[in-house]
């Protein structure tokens, strides 16, 4: 049996990923394979709203633009949705923002997902020279920063939960840890 979203068992191509068109599950493509998750909890897009807000603060004065949730190019077939990006000028109305035009990646970890964000998605979003990447630890409220050097990230800071992270590029903003997270 098929689905609209499995396909036949071949390899998935980007011309057939972008076919499937919006689905309810978050569907990212990884060479030729199809990573799905279901949506983010409350907990998360609540984290997301607050961090998208914040970023915006210091990337509209400069001409740059935060988006949630987006496809991001990072090469051909590879293809995931980060929870946050910070971009270039870009094309709103087009389906996928290429990742030349992304200054910083923001995944925030799920404990369902957290081998992705913190080693696979992380080693692809280097291996596409993305400045930038921050994770933002759900659980505890950390937000580790990571600067590309050559092909890979370094630890540029870690933020624990209560104090602010000082973010001088590629947006100048002051993102306070303990605004991030709801109420448990």
């Amino acid at each position: 049996m098929t689905s609209a979203i499995f396909g036949d068992g071949l390899p998935m191509t980007e011309e057939r990923f972008f076919a499937l068109g919006e689905t309810r599950e978050r569907v990212e493509l990884f060479d030729g394979s199809l990573y799905v998750t279901p949506a983010p909890t409350p907990r998360h897009q609540h984290i997301s709203r607050k961090l998208a807000n914040a970023l915006d603060q210091g990337a509209v004065p400069v001409g740059l633009h935060v988006v949630e949730a987006v496809n991001v190019r990072l090469q051909p077939g590879r293809i995931p949705i980060p929870d946050i990006v910070v971009t270039e000028p870009i094309d709103f109305d087009q389906l996928v923002v290429d990742a030349e035009a992304v200054l910083l990646v923001c995944e925030i970890v799920s404990p369902s997902n957290a081998s992705a964000d913190k080693v696979l998605k992380m080693h692809y979003y280097a291996a596409a020279g993305i400045p930038w990447y921050l994770l933002v630890e759900q659980e505890t409220g950390a937000l580790h920063l990571y600067r590309l050097k050559g092909q890979h990230y370094a630890e540029h800071s870690v933020t624990p939960w209560g104090e602010v992270l000082h973010l001088e590029e590629p947006v100048r903003a002051a993102i306070a840890t303990a605004e991030l997270l709801p109420p448990r």
